[in-house]
């Protein structure tokens, strides 16, 4: 995902004025006010690399054949993952201990409909997978959050019991709020400079729970998409609850094939 900031967006623009229809589609705003609305919103990596391709790209029918090119390079891409995806993922053996907790959110568009995955590992093996907090209109660092929150849960139970516990999460965002943001937050009464604090209800549950059972557990960032069997599984659990639009956070309760699952993203 890339977040829209103004130096992306000069990236595929000579200057403000300049922006393209097909520009505007791919940022998923209307031309009146589109920079307020763009900025801070998330967009797929796709989108991001075709709103750079269309700089300087004067007209519409120059632009549709270079979005037709990609979306035709796209769908060759995607062919060969398929085939990539006969190949088991690399096991993941935990580093610390017992039990490995993979988290992920994502929404379509953003906002739009969201979901959150888990999938738990113990002694180096598939355990369960968990899906759900359906959201109509969530975005993807809400639907993330729901996911770390669930995991810090699940860690509980599991440092209850005596196991080692490390969560591995791909939103850096989700991360920084709770491991680095929020005690600055909490001392300034929940206030920061510059405006309101978003998504503040999860962020403080999940930082209460996170300094009940920090000093138990791992907390690390995982990047998102590199080959991580439980960070796949964790994201097509995301896909799942889209899908079912289950709004409870439950246990994936079908047989575990994990190449189908890996297939439905």
């Amino acid at each position: 995902m890339q977040i829209v900031t103004e130096d992306f967006l000069l990236l595929g623009l000579k200057n403000y004025e300049d922006i393209s229809e097909n520009q505007l589609i791919l940022l998923d705003v209307k031309k009146e006010n589109w920079k307020e609305e763009a900025l801070g919103k998330n967009i797929s990596d796709a989108r991001a690399e075709l709103f750079v391709l269309l700089k300087d790209i004067t007209t519409k029918i120059n632009q549709d054949k270079i979005i037709k090119n990609y979306k035709s390079l796209q769908k060759f891409r995607k062919s060969l993952n398929e085939v990539s995806k006969e190949v088991p993922l690399k096991e993941t053996t935990p580093s610390l201990g017992d039990v490995v907790i993979y988290c992920d959110g994502g929404c379509s568009p953003n906002p739009g409909a969201s979901g959150s995955g888990v999938s738990i590992y113990k002694s180096g093996k598939l355990y369960e997978l968990w899906y759900g907090l359906y959201e109509d209109m969530g975005t993807n660092n809400t639907a993330e959050l729901n996911a770390l929150y669930e995991s810090l849960q699940i860690a509980k139970k599991e440092v209850e019991l005596g196991n080692k516990v490390e969560i591995k999460c791909d939103s850096m965002y989700s991360i920084n709020c709770i491991k680095t943001w929020a005690k600055g937050w909490e001392s300034k009464g929940w206030t920061k400079k510059g405006g309101a604090i978003k998504n503040l209800e999860i962020i403080k549950k999940a930082y209460y729970l996170f300094s009940t059972i920090s000093s138990k557990i791992t907390l690390s960032h995982i990047k998102a998409h590199a080959g991580a069997q439980g960070n796949e599984l964790a994201d097509r659990m995301t896909h799942y609850t889209r899908q079912t639009k289950e709004r409870d956070f439950v246990k994936y309760s079908k047989d575990i094939d994990i190449q189908d699952i890996l297939k439905m993203g």
